[in-house]
């Protein structure tokens, strides 16, 4: 029914970093991603009341 054949690609730094990189450190990254997306999601909901 399906026919799904894996090629293998080269390592990205992304994927380099999920596998290699320690948890403390992944932990201190993720919470730098979300906070920074927080503020702009923040930003971007205050932007839509000024206009509203």
């Amino acid at each position: 029914m399906f026919n799904f054949s894996s090629k293998k690609v080269a390592s990205t730094p992304l994927s380099n970093f999920v596998k290699n990189t320690s948890s403390s450190d992944k932990k201190k990254v993720y919470n730098k991603v979300i906070i920074a997306a927080s503020e702009s999601q923040n930003t971007t909901i205050e932007k839509a009341k000024a206009v509203a």
